[in-house]
């Protein structure tokens, strides 16, 4: 299974747009143009963190245009079923990380990959419901699990309530996939776009807006 062969190597122009996009959600007002190709493909995750703790992350593991990070940047920063939508007055304390995925393969069997290096995806049959679920590469480690752990924290996440016995393992296919990543801060955004480059609705300093200092 190849879905995406050609690595792309995340920058911060990925995680500088995603910002755009946010803050021009919040204005009212259209993002800059990206400072990429947009058509490129490929697939890619957005996340936010706040004060380092999980703010917001969607994806997609199919092939996108790059020109879909502002959909995800909103996406994960609204839409995040796990977390309320995000206010304005949190910018200031985000990071973004953008993270685009390649290479994926599919394993010969359920510890065929990488920790540290792969990001997985799992997916099998629950009483002819069908169940899938993913981890990205920094998951595993930053966890401390080993690849079964893994493996049955996803049948958890993929909604299972069954008991992961080994015969439930032994239907469960693993596709491993690697990714890039960058992350940027508010305050390194903040510091390259001035103000009068950013789309807004009013003549306030953004900086103003978010309580900036």
């Amino acid at each position: 299974m190849d879905l995406a062969a050609t690595t792309i190597v995340a920058d911060e122009r990925y995680t500088l747009y995603a910002f755009d996009c946010l803050y021009a959600h919040f204005a009212g007002a259209e993002p800059p143009p990206p400072a990429f190709d947009p058509a490129i493909e490929c697939p890619l995750f957005v996340t936010w963190n706040k004060q380092e703790r999980l703010r917001g992350c969607i994806g997609c593991l199919q092939p996108l245009p790059l020109s879909s990070i502002r959909q995800y940047a909103l996406n994960s920063a609204l839409r995040d079923r796990r977390f309320d939508p995000m206010h304005e007055t949190e910018v200031p304390l985000l990071s973004c990380t953008v993270q685009l995925l390649s290479r994926f393969e599919t394993a010969a069997h359920l510890t065929d990959w990488e920790i540290g290096t792969h990001g997985i995806t799992i997916n099998f049959s629950d009483n002819g419901i069908a169940r899938s679920a993913v981890y990205l590469p920094d998951v595993m480690p930053e966890q401390g699990w080993n690849h079964l752990q893994a493996i049955d924290s996803l049948v958890r996440k993929s909604g299972c309530t069954r008991a992961v016995t080994e015969e439930l393992r032994s239907g469960i296919s693993v596709t491993r996939f690697v990714s890039t990543k960058h992350s940027t801060p508010y305050a390194r955004w903040a510091q390259l776009r001035a103000p009068e480059t950013r789309p807004r609705r009013d003549t306030v300093d953004p900086r103003q807006r978010f309580g900036h200092g």
